[in-house]
């Protein structure tokens, strides 16, 4: 027990407490590695995830080392966010040990191109729900429709402008549909009255979340898809169950 050496007057020693140590916050990888297109956006993808990341309670660690992808490390992650990764961006092994992450409770989360990825990875495949298809040339504006409440402050309709993906297939029938964007207001779309492009699911043990939305740089400033983003970190690492 530590005393201060000054003395009140007729009074008994003052105790000091040392400072508590202050406990690391739990940490979520955000991993950018392309080996394909590289956006533009992806600096302001990883300051946004920061930031949101911050305010859940959460360290960030942004990577593009697939290195990272091995049983001792994820282990320190409360989730893995693929943000406009492209190509095949892990090796056999540590696809083998992200699937060992996702089934032993491990979660995920997408941002738009992580659909562009891992496309001779089956699992993968599954785990992000659908695959890049194509996409109309440029940026389109046209509204986003939030299913079931699921929009920031129970938001149904958003107008925004963005490269809107079309899929390879409706991940509909797997998954739990966030929002869906309406072809009739741009040219370019084929997937019809009904296409996602965000969503989340219980997948291979673990946790799912994924958005379309995410190619141009000024979205990342824009309220509502920023509350997005942060509704699919608090799903993501079990802050929230729903999506």
């Amino acid at each position: 027990m530590l005393f201060s050496s000054a003395v009140a007057a007729g009074g008994l020693p003052t105790e000091e407490h040392a400072p508590a140590a202050t406990a690391p916050r739990p940490a979520i990888l955000v991993f950018t590695r392309t080996l394909g297109w590289r956006h533009d956006s992806i600096p302001q993808a990883v300051e946004t995830l920061r930031g949101l990341a911050a305010q859940a309670g959460f360290e960030v660690v942004h990577s593009e080392d697939p290195a990272l992808f091995d049983n001792g490390q994820l282990a320190r992650f409360r989730a893995v966010v693929f943000a406009n990764t492209t190509g095949e961006v892990l090796d056999a092994a540590q696809r083998a040990a992200f699937e060992r992450y996702i089934a032993a409770g491990g979660a995920f989360m997408g941002v738009h191109s992580a659909a562009d990825t891992g496309k001779a990875w089956p699992w993968y495949g599954e785990l992000v729900g659908a695959w890049f298809k194509d996409h109309p040339p440029g940026l389109q504006t046209t509204d986003v429709h939030f299913e079931d409440g699921r929009g920031p402050d129970g938001l149904e309709r958003w107008r925004v402008t963005d490269e809107l993906y079309n899929y390879r297939r409706n991940p509909r029938p797997a998954v739990v549909v966030i929002a869906t964007v309406d072809e009739s207001g741009y040219e370019g779309g084929t997937m019809g009255t009904d296409h996602p492009i965000a969503w989340c699911h219980a997948a291979a043990g673990g946790r799912a979340w994924y958005t379309g939305l995410g190619h141009a740089q000024a979205v990342y400033a824009d309220p509502v898809f920023r509350a997005h983003l942060l509704r699919g970190l608090r799903y993501a690492t079990g802050l929230s169950g729903d999506c």
